[in-house]
């Protein structure tokens, strides 16, 4: 074989059908075909799963214990491979501390450049900050209360790996017996610190212990001085049992929750260095490091939040969710049936001389706030007890402050949930959201802090740090340079792959699949790897066309380093820059799992059996509709302002087909998802959990009855899930079951034929068909369950047959195999033929809902809602749901989505593929750019009123695709032939 080719023969994984294919090595191939035609399986689940596990099992097996493994996959033998690394679209992380700075390493870069050239500054006055003296640090602690008793610290190693004995023995011989060792005290005269050399250490030499009073002022001075000595200019001072209130040099360095080393006792710990004290405030300012900037380091988080940059509060909105009611059932959360809350609200209503049958509503304000906030005054509560009524005066806590203290000082989990459905997450008000504390944002580079460089988009970042070196002078621009230059290359690599629109502090979690793909390819191109094997997983999502040429662009970088790259694609720009084209096919499910072509994009072009060459080449395409629907109502969207959102008023026409476009990160979901959807859910369904974006209003919400937003999250977060059970067939499926002769004769009911209750299921795997085996130094080996087969169920109940099937062999059909198989029962065949319409038809009906793509998730949530009784006037939100479709299943759902329309609903979705956003009725179009350049209204229309408009970037590539629009597109140099067929898609086409 030759070296220049991957080659994969006898490939079985899945549907492929004993498959043997050639993919030349240091080139752009794109993997493509019909949805469930096999791609994946080739791709991922055949090269990049037997090249990452060649490249694991090369490792040591110490090394291979940490990282994992992955099974063979069902292939008789891969050649040519390389090291692999996936590239999916897996979301980057569900932390909360973990942001788009983050994860790019990019804020590691900046942490590094502020800790070593940045300017401090005083947090209250602002004023640069300069050194300080001995002298001035004694002052400071004179300032304590008189008989304060305080440890006077030297740090003389911080958060280093070892274990010290050296520097113990060396201590005892310069005469020091107390250390603190992470905190804890030892005495080295008896003790010996047992450090496990493979962690970080802090180590504190205790060089004096006083008691505070200007008696002592001269031993006090002595040791500080001395103290400063053997720690290169900085003190550490320790005030055991502290009062809360107790400050030091206007700083509280008390423990900071779970970013805390001293497990939360009460000690105030303050640091003093020679260089970084604020005369004028008095204020001291710890020594700064690469961690005084990090969120993750108590060092350098907002102790208000932890450094999540936002807190849980108890909502007045939320505890008082209808004002008209009485007083005495006012409060969600303080049943008056409730003996505790009844007497506290009796007594604040007989104080102020109110009746608890009165609105709320209706109260004076502050007695209205009394009720919520707590009074300052003493009120009169009366218990009844056995022994008579009791007496008892003291203020009351008010309704927020008591659920609020209760929250914290609960040990119940119930208490704390039922607490936590009255608050809400708003912006920590000591940080404003910025997760650092006040110290490490009053520390700039050039002018500027880091939390405000952390606010930028990375477009924004790349213009500030441009040329920065050059306002420095010589010392600094030493320094600088290289961090600058990796900054800089980092920030450029994002603006590559069409990021330039993401702030870094944007959390990594709200990040779509495509965005999360594209910031690990930006980092792969920083890493500068050669001869890797790529596999990416539709790069192109969320790209809109004119950001897609840039994504190219970096691909064709990565494969001219000398890298292979294998990419799952459907995007027609890709394959028509692709080295080689692998199609797929011929149909989905058991009819794929063949190469129907190897090549070119040319000769994919000629190929007759390619339904993706007939595409490609013209032969076949998705229609313009012949005419737009007319609509008279309107949903109106007044002062849309979330996020980048410029104060729009939008029109929703109702009755219509809407497609909501823009290049990425312009406020499409900002609008669809923040403002219009949770603004109807709020407002027609009364659903106070959901808190909409800022806007003014909606007008025409008279309209529409329903609001149903069919997302890409998953149907359900257990494997026991599945499309059958999702979709209501599998209930049918056991009612066919149940009605059979035998069930009848030992009396089965429906209930016999699910897998997740005792009595049909098999008890040994408790319906899970699997069994899992741990494995030292293996991956976990999920076998088949012994006892079932993996059939699921117990040999009683697969006695039972239905047109010779068992209830295992049903679940093991597809869902084209299963309306073939039910075609006599109109209720099941209706259902699958559902499914199938939204190009679902290779999928089984018992695969479990973890494994099913954000695409395929919203199709099935699709096919369940095209399933209901629909009496019209529903809005349906769709979020891009052309993901991970060929254009011939995007045929098919275009059709779903006219049907959906052509029933009196509203449907709106936000989308860039073309073909679909051409057949809308309206199209509103936001940008111009990305982030703070986004949030305008572009241009709003039909598609061809769109296309005409020279401002839209949406519009500009539409008039490739509108023959009505006599205007010339990016594309439109292209030729193709004669179209051979227009009509509606056929059985041929799958």
């Amino acid at each position: 074989m030759s070296e220049d080719y991957i080659e994969v023969r006898g490939a079985e994984e899945n549907n492929l059908a004993d498959l043997d294919v050639r993919i030349p090595r240091e080139s752009l191939n794109v993997v493509t075909g019909l949805s469930g035609s096999g791609k994946s399986s080739l791709a991922f689940h055949t090269i990049y799963a037997e090249g990452q596990r060649r490249y694991i099992e090369s490792l040591s097996a110490y090394a291979r214990n940490f990282l994992g493994q992955m099974d063979k996959p069902q292939v008789e033998a891969v050649e040519g491979l390389s090291p692999a690394i996936s590239i999916d679209q897996k979301n980057a992380a569900n932390n909360p501390r973990s942001t788009v700075g983050t994860v790019t390493e990019l804020h590691d870069y900046l942490r590094l450049l502020y800790a070593r050239v940045g300017v401090p500054h005083c947090p209250d006055c602002g004023r640069e900050v300069g050194e300080q003296s001995a002298q001035q640090m004694v002052r400071r602690i004179l300032e304590l209360p008189e008989g304060t008793k305080a440890k006077l610290a030297a740090p003389v190693v911080r958060d280093q790996k070892g274990a010290f004995e050296d520097l113990f023995e060396d201590l005892v011989s310069e005469g020091y017996s107390r250390v603190e060792v992470d905190g804890e005290p030892y005495d080295l005269a008896y003790d010996d610190p047992d450090l496990d050399e493979n962690y970080d250490h802090t180590v504190d030499v205790v060089v004096d212990r006083v008691v505070v009073s200007d008696e002592n002022r001269s031993r006090i001075t002595d040791s500080v001085e001395t103290a400063l000595d053997e720690a290169d200019g900085v003190l550490k001072v320790v005030v055991p049992d502290a009062d809360d209130d107790l400050e030091l040099g206007g700083a509280t360095a008390r423990s900071t929750g779970d970013l805390a080393e001293d497990d939360g006792d009460d000690r105030l710990v303050v640091e003093f260095s020679e260089a970084l004290a604020c005369t004028h405030c008095g204020i001291d300012i710890s020594e700064i490091e690469t961690r005084s900037f990090s969120f993750n380091s108590p060092h350098g988080a907002c102790p208000e939040c932890e450094g999540i940059g936002n807190t849980k509060e108890v909502s007045e909105a939320l505890v008082v969710q209808d004002a008209s009611k009485p007083v005495k059932h006012v409060f969600e959360a303080w049943s008056y049936n409730r003996s505790y809350y009844q007497t506290r609200l009796d007594a604040v209503a007989a104080h102020f001389g109110v009746d608890l049958e009165t609105p709320f509503e209706d109260l004076d304000e502050d007695v209205r706030d009394a009720f919520l906030y707590g009074t300052s005054e003493d009120v009169v509560f009366k218990r009844n007890t056995k022994n008579g009524v009791r007496r008892k005066e003291k203020p009351f806590e008010g309704v927020i402050p008591n659920l609020e203290r209760r929250y914290v000082e609960t040990d119940s989990e119930s208490t704390r949930d039922h607490i936590e459905e009255y608050m809400s997450v708003t912006t920590c008000p000591e940080c404003e959201g910025t997760r650092l504390k006040a110290s490490s944002r009053a520390v700039l580079v050039d002018g500027t802090p880091v939390t405000e460089v952390n606010r930028m988009s990375i477009g924004d970042a790349l213009e500030h740090f441009e040329g920065m070196e050059e306002t420095m002078d010589d010392r600094d621009r030493t320094i600088a340079e290289e961090i600058l230059k990796e900054i800089r290359a980092r920030l450029g690599f994002m603006q590559e792959v069409g990021l330039e629109y993401l702030t870094l502090d944007r959390e990594a979690s709200t990040l779509s699949g495509g965005e999360s793909q594209r910031i690990r390819l930006a980092t792969q191109i920083g890493s500068g790897l050669v001869g890797v094997l790529y596999v990416l997983d539709e790069p192109s999502i969320g790209l809109h066309q004119r950001d897609n040429d840039r994504l190219l662009n970096t691909l064709e970088e990565l494969r001219d380093l000398g890298n292979t790259l294998v990419v799952v694609e459907h995007d027609e720009e890709t394959m028509r820059r692709a080295d080689n084209v692998v199609d797929m096919g011929p149909g989905p499910g058991r009819h794929g799992g063949e190469v129907v072509a190897n090549g070119s994009v040319e000769e994919l072009m000629e190929t007759e059996e390619s339904i993706t060459g007939d595409y490609l080449a013209g032969r076949r395409e998705i229609p313009v509709p012949e005419e737009r629907r007319d609509y008279e109502a309107t949903l109106t969207v007044r002062g849309a302002r979330q996020h980048n959102l410029r104060d729009l008023d939008v029109e929703i026409p109702v009755g219509a087909f809407t497609a909501v476009t823009g290049v990425s990160g312009s406020g499409k979901s900002t609008l669809v998802h923040d403002i219009l959807y949770k603004g109807l859910a709020r407002e027609m369904n009364d659903n106070t959990s959901v808190d909409p974006g800022a806007h003014d209003g909606i007008d025409g919400v008279e309209h529409v009855e329903k609001v149903r937003l069919i997302d890409q999250s998953p149907i359900g977060r257990t494997p026991r899930s599945n499309p059958a059970t999702y979709t209501g067939v599998f209930d049918y499926v056991r009612e066919k079951f149940a009605e059979t002769k035998l069930a009848k004769q030992r009396g089965y009911e429906k209930g016999r034929f699910s897998f997740n209750v005792k009595g049909g299921r098999c008890e040994a795997c408790g319906g899970q068909g699997t069994q899992k085996i741990e494995m030292n130094f293996l991956s976990d080996v999920h076998v088949p369950c012994e006892e079932c087969g993996g059939a699921r169920y117990n040999d009683e109940t697969l006695d039972v047959t239905f047109k010779g099937a068992t209830i295992a062999d049903v679940l093991e059909m597809s869902v084209e195999e299963a309306y073939e198989f039910f075609e006599a029962d109109s209720r099941l065949g209706r259902r699958l033929k559902l499914l199938m319409d939204v190009g679902l038809d290779y999928m089984k009906l018992g695969q479990p809902s973890t494994t099913l793509s954000g695409g395929e998730a919203q199709r099935v949530k699709l096919a369940e809602e095209l399933g209901k009784k629909d009496s019209g006037d529903t809005l349906y939100l769709l979020d891009e749901p052309t993901t991970g479709l060929h254009s011939a299943d995007e045929r098919k759902l275009v059709e779903v989505l006219q049907r959906l329309t052509d029933r009196g609903n509203s449907v709106v979705v936000i989308e860039h593929e073309l073909d679909l956003v051409k057949n809308a009725d309206h199209v509103v179009d936001l940008g111009p750019e990305g982030g703070e350049q986004g949030g305008d209204v572009v241009a709003t229309g039909t598609p061809e009123d769109v296309a005409r408009d020279d401002d839209s970037y949406t519009g500009l590539y539409l008039r490739d695709k509108l023959p009505d629009v006599d205007l010339e597109g990016p594309r439109s140099d292209r030729e193709k032939p004669a179209k051979e067929e227009t009509a509606a898609p056929t059985a041929d086409d799958d």
